[in-house]
């Protein structure tokens, strides 16, 4: 059953998949696993390379890498989850690697209901580096995660040993300084890089427009960073900072 699925979703294109006992997953930030889908018994993840478009200078082809690998995935994800589903008689729930996901009443930031970093290194798909990303053996840290959560007693993987050999390299090329805890991400300092036009800019933005001329107002809707703000609205999320997947030598 097992290398059944797994064959089926290396055929539609995807590059790895592992599978992981519920009991294997620890994510202390995300909700219990069993408060979304009472009665999981195992996590199957998986993963696909993405191309290079992170290494481009220019933001939105270096987004489209992303955009497409997501939506790759997204597709194969539904098409693994209905082969379960349908030979297997079994009940499936999808996870995908974009919103929506839900706030955190006491931090304020975005919480995955589900951290596919974590099912992945429950899977046996890599281990945790320096920026706190997963690193697949072969394909570094460039890879896009997807996740079933499925009622099947699937047979676990074994965990990856640490891949990460602390270069620093993902530290230091952080225009946010946001990794210089080790083991530590500060979220906000990470997200005014990587996300500059997402949801505390468009709130910036539209209390200072409400609190403006009508002149002032005209003038800030002619602005390109305006255009900006609107599209990245448009997209869910819009990120222009790839440096510490740049910097990490894995699967380079």
């Amino acid at each position: 059953m097992k290398n059944r699925i797994k064959d089926y979703a290396l055929g539609l294109g995807l590059d790895d998949i592992g599978f992981a006992a519920v009991k294997d997953y620890k994510s202390s930030l995300s909700t219990p696993i069993n408060d979304i889908f009472p009665g999981v018994k195992t996590i199957i993840v998986m993963a696909l390379r993405e191309l290079d478009n992170c290494e481009s200078e220019n933001k939105q082809i270096a987004m489209h890498g992303k955009m497409n690998a997501m939506a790759f995935a997204r597709s194969c994800n539904y098409r693994v989850a209905r082969f379960i589903q349908k030979e297997y008689k079994a009940k499936v729930m999808s996870v995908q690697s974009s919103y929506p996901i839900r706030i955190d009443e006491k931090t304020k930031l975005a919480v995955a209901d589900v951290s596919l970093r974590h099912a992945a290194v429950a899977a046996g798909l890599g281990s945790f580096g320096r920026h706190n990303l997963v690193i697949h053996p072969e394909m570094g840290t460039r890879v896009t995660f997807n996740a079933i959560l499925t009622d099947l007693i699937l047979s676990p993987d074994p965990p990856r040993e640490r891949l990460c050999n602390d270069c620093n390299l993902c530290v230091e090329s952080c225009p946010g300084n946001a990794l210089a805890n080790e083991g530590q991400t500060d979220y906000a300092k990470c997200l005014e890089c990587s996300q500059p036009y997402g949801f505390r800019s468009n709130v910036k933005f539209w209390s200072k427009f409400f609190n403006s001329s009508l002149e002032e107002q005209q003038k800030m809707l002619r602005n390109p960073r305006f255009f900006k703000i609107y599209q990245a609205q448009l997209v869910g999320f819009q990120y222009t900072c790839f440096e510490c997947v740049k910097a990490c030598p894995f699967g380079d």
